[in-house]
């Protein structure tokens, strides 16, 4: 196995000569020492099955899915044949398009996610890519008066917000959907649990800063955001070749889909490992969960005006929902 580093950027490796399916616990070990240094490991034309995926995943924790489709704008059936390229106004692909814009797996729950992989199996001629951007770094570039203000400060995380605020879609809430009418609080600045090292634990998702006017709270999130990204050797893009396997750390980093062609195919096999304890916010039940609520709504009514101009004209989807 070798272990390289993507040059000219401040994180992310490449892995080869290795086989997923046959991993010692020694080869493991080295695998999850350089997954916790660098971020994200990229590997190359490894053309994964889903049971490698799977198997892979499982050793860094509970599964939140596994070795889905939903990420792609085709179905992947069991026969191992296509399904038809989704509508571009179905609730899925709204969700994709969302996903275009920088983002944390899973805020929006309970539990947020410890790591995810994305393994290309039918690729576009162009775009329909990942990027990366490492928050660890931004963090520690940042000035002594930023870090300060933000030491103590959260945000609430929800999709509802995001989709709205993003592409203006609003799509119908439902309790055992991602879109459940709850909003999650979380720390502007998280400890990563394993390696102690801070960064910024923002995206897509986050909004409503306790404290601050709704103005402060988005200007502060987007600054923190643009600074973090403004860096080139703190963001890394990845142009797909079938059979590529990438991996990251959530705690750690933030990503987005990469545009592409929506009519041509797309086919990415999304596996993603569930946070552990440190990932934890509060449950739906718990008394804190309220006010999650009370912002969310508020914040979702505000946006039902200012959102008329984004791709989906602050509309619901007439066909289908996501399916997690």
């Amino acid at each position: 196995m070798k272990i390289t580093p993507v040059e000219n950027k401040v994180f992310g490796a490449i892995v080869t000569d290795v086989s997923l399916g046959n991993l010692i616990d020694r080869e493991f070990a080295t695998i999850e020492a350089a997954f916790l240094e660098y971020g994200f490991l990229i590997f190359p034309e490894l053309f994964p099955s889903n049971e490698d995926c799977i198997a892979f995943g499982k050793r860094f924790g509970e599964m939140e899915f596994a070795a889905t489709s939903l990420l792609s704008n085709q179905d992947v059936n069991e026969d191992g044949s296509y399904g038809e390229i989704l509508d571009i106004d179905s609730q899925r692909m709204r969700m994709i398009i969302g996903n275009e814009a920088w983002h944390t797996d899973s805020t929006y729950k309970p539990y947020s996610s410890k790591c995810a992989m994305l393994a290309a199996t039918v690729i576009p001629d162009q775009g329909g890519g990942t990027a990366l951007a490492d928050t660890r770094a931004g963090y520690a570039a940042l000035d002594r008066a930023t870090k300060d203000r933000i030491a103590e400060l959260s945000a609430y995380h929800s999709n509802q917000y995001s989709q709205a605020n993003d592409v203006g879609d609003f799509p119908i809430e439902q309790a055992d959907t991602i879109y459940h009418g709850q909003a999650y609080l979380r720390p502007l600045v998280k400890v990563h649990p394993q390696t102690a090292v801070k960064n910024l634990f923002i995206g897509r998702h986050a909004f409503g800063i306790p404290g601050l006017t709704r103005e402060e709270s988005r200007e502060l999130l987007q600054s923190l955001l643009d600074f973090v990204v403004s860096d080139e050797t703190r963001v890394y893009e990845h142009n797909y070749r079938p059979g590529d396997l990438l991996f990251w750390d959530n705690r750690a980093l933030l990503h987005r889909a990469l545009p592409y062609n929506y009519s041509k195919p797309r086919v990415v096999i999304g596996t993603r490992v569930a946070g552990e304890e440190t990932e934890f916010s509060y449950n739906p039940s718990d008394p804190e969960a309220e006010a999650g609520r009370r912002a969310l709504a508020n914040e979702l009514a505000l946006l039902r005006e200012d959102t008329t101009d984004r791709r989906y004209k602050a509309t619901t989807a007439s066909i289908g929902r996501a399916a997690f």
